[in-house]
């Protein structure tokens, strides 16, 4: 009995470790994409932020340490942040609805690319193209799996096919982050399947 009781305590612990290293995840991912002054953190134009100053900014609220931030950087499943190779600043990857330069390489996309988005966007995406909205660039996925979690983020989920080898032969720019999520400023209707 004293077992099951350890056993149910550790997976208590675990997922609540879980949890709030997910919602801290969520907040950095707030500050170094789109709201860095609402903890007095100023990103230079690479989109990187001291390390010290993240948390102490985050620290007048929350309770961070560097250990737990390394951590969240290291268990990010979706690898949203790296560190530069000294660990001393900190960056989000992509997403950024602030105009920084994340130094993204211009690369060659696949044949077709996916857009996972909520069922309800879906007729006036195909009356107004895919956009960026509030962010600099419009996210595109390599596998359908992956687009279809995003979409399930924005209600029952829907998975446009882009015809991303047109658009590049067409000469639209495609930029592919370090985490493997695919860029670029529109999708026009005209490339969308079902």
């Amino acid at each position: 009995m004293l077992f099951i009781c350890e056993l149910v305590l550790f997976k208590v612990i675990t997922y609540m470790t879980e949890r709030n290293r997910t919602a801290s995840g969520r907040f950095i991912a707030l500050i170094l994409r789109h709201k860095p002054e609402m903890i007095g953190v100023k990103l230079d134009e690479h989109g990187w932020a001291d390390v010290d100053k993240l948390l102490e900014g985050v620290n007048r609220n929350h309770s961070l340490t560097r250990e737990q931030l390394e951590e969240i950087v290291r268990t990010d499943n979706k690898q949203r942040f790296p560190f530069n190779e000294d660990k001393t600043k900190i960056r989000a990857n992509q997403g950024h609805s602030i105009s920084v330069d994340v130094e993204l390489q211009e690369a060659e996309p696949p044949e077709f690319l996916y857009h996972g988005t909520g069922e309800k966007f879906v007729s006036s995406i195909k009356e107004t193209d895919i956009l960026p909205c509030n962010r600099l660039y419009v996210h595109l996925s390599s596998d359908i799996d992956t687009a279809i979690k995003v979409g399930s983020r924005h209600g029952k989920p829907f998975v446009f096919t882009v015809s991303s080898g047109q658009m590049y032969r067409d000469g639209y720019k495609f930029f592919r982050s370090v985490n493997g999520v695919w860029l670029t400023k529109k999708v026009e209707a005209k490339y969308l399947t079902r």
